[in-house]
């Protein structure tokens, strides 16, 4: 097999010291690079074009699931994090494996070789821990922030500074009061994955943040114009006035 190009990012020197021990067991494996930050992570990915990355969850800056997200082309993933709440997400990632700290070095062992495996296979095969993490119900994360990268720089946004999201096409941009940031999201994912008290998806095209509007105004006998703080006007669906009027509570 030829050499497995590896990152490891973890903000804990400890935990990167164990993997490089751990891995050295492997001849197939080369740690080109290790990183403390999801921001290193990134630029390490993008510039060294990694086969394989051990990726820890909780870091500093941004965190693992968020790194990802700013990745066009994903390397093989195998989590490595002190918290067992984030395996549903992991695998949503396409993760190879999730080893809960601290794990051994057989446990270690089982999941690269899984790598090896999906590697020579060269696709991602669906493994027997992610058919039973299909039927786990995934547990009640509300966003909290967005991460977002334009041009060259990387933005995180405050979900409260976000003042309403619109559809376009595959993507969603995010107004906030002095700029607007496209992402490769979809709106179902927001209004899933938004507070429904202080988020509100008024039409197709539409999920407002509740504390920015200024009035209603009757558009037809079917619709309503949300009508901003910031003087924007937005069309409203019939259902988006029920829910307002449930969230309002008029």
């Amino acid at each position: 097999m030829e050499t497995i190009k590896t990152i490891i990012i973890d903000d804990e020197k400890l935990a990167r010291d164990l993997l490089v021990n751990y891995l050295s067991d492997f001849r197939e494996i080369e740690i080109i690079k290790e990183c403390e930050n999801g921001f290193e992570g990134l630029k390490a990915i993008n510039e060294l074009n990694p086969d394989l990355i051990f990726l820890d969850i909780q870091m500093p800056k941004i965190d693992g699931f968020e790194m990802l997200e700013l990745l066009e082309d994903k390397p093989e993933i195998i989590f490595t994090t002190a918290y067992d709440q984030y395996a549903i997400k992991a695998f949503e990632h396409n993760a190879v494996d999730y080893l809960l700290k601290p794990f051994s070095r057989d446990r270690l062992n089982k999941a690269v070789s899984t790598v090896f495996e999906r590697l020579k296979l060269s696709k991602s095969k669906k493994l027997p821990f992610e058919e039973l993490a299909n039927e786990i119900k995934k547990p009640e994360e509300k966003l909290s922030r967005v991460v977002v990268k334009k041009g060259s720089e990387i933005h995180i946004l405050p979900v409260d500074s976000i003042i309403y999201f619109e559809a376009q096409d595959d993507y969603v941009m995010m107004y906030t009061e002095n700029a607007r940031f496209l992402k490769q999201k979809t709106m179902k994912y927001y209004e899933s994955n938004l507070d429904t008290s202080q988020f509100v998806r008024v039409h197709r095209s539409y999920i407002v943040n509740i504390k920015e509007i200024a009035k209603l105004e009757l558009y037809d006998k079917e619709s309503y114009l949300v009508i901003l703080k910031s003087g924007q006007k937005l069309k409203s669906s019939k259902s988006g006035y029920k829910k307002l009027k449930e969230v309002l509570r008029f």
